[in-house]
């Protein structure tokens, strides 16, 4: 009965010494997925400001008339077009 129960403490002492290593090890890679998501999110973030950077200094630097021109407008819709951003305020 004896060797019976060291087999038993050594199968438990096997079986808790497992969960104690398991609970670090989870929670490291638990980390390093929010690292992960929060890394990505921050590039994807960046990418589209410089996307929308692009399209403010392509706007900024076209006069009324290709601004216009680019929406497809017939000859009187692209005319009125241009008379309506001569006319807006630049300013919010």
């Amino acid at each position: 009965m004896l060797a019976a129960l060291k087999y038993w403490q050594i199968g438990a002492g096997a079986v808790l010494g497992v969960l104690i290593a398991t609970a670090p090890v989870y929670l490291y890679g638990k980390h390093e997925g929010r690292q992960q998501a929060a890394v990505s999110a921050l590039e994807t973030s960046v990418q589209v400001l410089r996307k929308r950077n692009e399209i403010n200094e392509t706007v900024s630097s076209s006069d009324a008339a290709a601004l216009c021109g680019d929406f497809g407008l017939s000859d009187d819709d692209e005319a009125k077009c241009v008379r309506r951003f001569l006319q807006a305020d630049p300013e919010p």
